[in-house]
């Protein structure tokens, strides 16, 4: 597990080996687009998470065209972007269209530099050839670390870990190393196509940083009645997670994880087993990770645009009509 230190209500943990030093909790940014949050509640939530402790700030380009980032930004005003630990993710697979999701979540978030950028929805086999292709979005996240728009870059996905396992191997034969790798890590994911037990080590071996997401699943994992919310939290901060992610969109909800991070312990051999015993059964066959076995929670499925334009050398292989 990265080395924690505590700090009154929040305790710290190392990003893989870049060396920064963000909380064991991080705020999510979908849930701060939803209809029910306005903008004044997301500020809110955001400020305060900050002046508590939390540094980590999780947010995406597509996340309700952009209401979670322009939120974001709104929040990072008056000294608050200082500190904060900022990441976004991009879905563009092309360079172009890297460029110019990069350069919209910029501006939306009010800042000339974000902390982390991460390629977006990892989910396909072919994604990783089409970001690390000579004119894919790779080339264009190194160049825009160059020109002081990005510091560590990353990638996400919540699909199956050996498509993870196949983004790291692509990424080494271009001779890069990602700073941070996001996916689910949660009770259920322990049971069913497991990103804990195929991707979690190979990062640890790496020295890359592991950012848990989905440790409720929005709260899917808690309707199979088997677990608590803070039961949830705290197994995967039992992880070796650098940040669990957790969606957050009441101040209620974020009192939550504060509760979660106070009462944490490293949990025994025997507390782990029981929390997998009691979510077993419900977990075999994926029903509580919807995001793994159907295409619903795929945003760039629904909206392959996203993506751009596949790379000229492969279009000019299509027969012509």
């Amino acid at each position: 597990m990265p080395e924690a230190v505590s700090d009154s209500e929040m305790t710290y943990r190392v990003l893989g080996d870049t060396g920064e030093r963000v909380s064991a909790i991080g705020v999510g940014g979908w849930h701060l687009g939803l209809e029910h949050v306005d903008d004044q509640l997301a500020v809110r939530i955001i400020r305060t998470a900050i002046d508590r402790g939390i540094n980590f700030m999780d947010n995406s380009w597509d996340y309700f065209d952009g209401v979670s980032e322009r939120r974001m930004g709104e929040a990072l005003r008056d000294g608050y972007r200082e500190r904060a630990f900022l990441m976004t993710k991009i879905d563009g697979r092309s360079r172009q269209e890297a460029f110019r999701q990069l350069d919209e979540s910029l501006k939306r978030l009010g800042v000339d530099c974000i902390d982390l950028v991460q390629h977006h929805e990892i989910i396909r086999y072919e994604d990783p050839h089409r970001i690390f292709d000579e004119e894919g979005a790779h080339s264009a996240l190194v160049e825009a670390r160059q020109a002081g728009k990005l510091r560590y870059i990353g990638f996400t996905g919540h699909k199956d870990p050996r498509i993870h396992l196949h983004a790291l191997e692509v990424a080494e034969e271009h001779g890069f190393k990602f700073d941070a790798v996001q996916m689910p890590l949660s009770v259920m994911d322990a049971h069913y196509r497991s990103f804990e037990k195929l991707v979690l080590p190979e990062l640890v071996r790496r020295g890359v940083g592991v950012l848990g997401m989905k440790s409720m699943a929005n709260g899917i994992l808690l309707r199979s009645n088997t677990v608590t919310p803070v039961e949830c939290l705290h197994y995967a901060l039992n992880l070796p997670t650098s940040v669990v992610i957790t969606g957050i969109d009441s101040m209620e909800i974020l009192e939550q994880a504060f509760d979660a991070v106070r009462t944490f312990r490293p949990l025994s051999e025997a507390e782990v087993n029981e929390l997998l015993a009691k979510t077993r059964e419900a977990a075999l066959g994926g029903q509580f990770e919807p995001f793994k076995t159907t295409s619903i929670f795929d945003g760039t499925a629904q909206n392959p645009d996203w993506l751009g334009e596949e790379p000229e050398r492969f279009r000019q292989l299509m027969p012509q009509t």
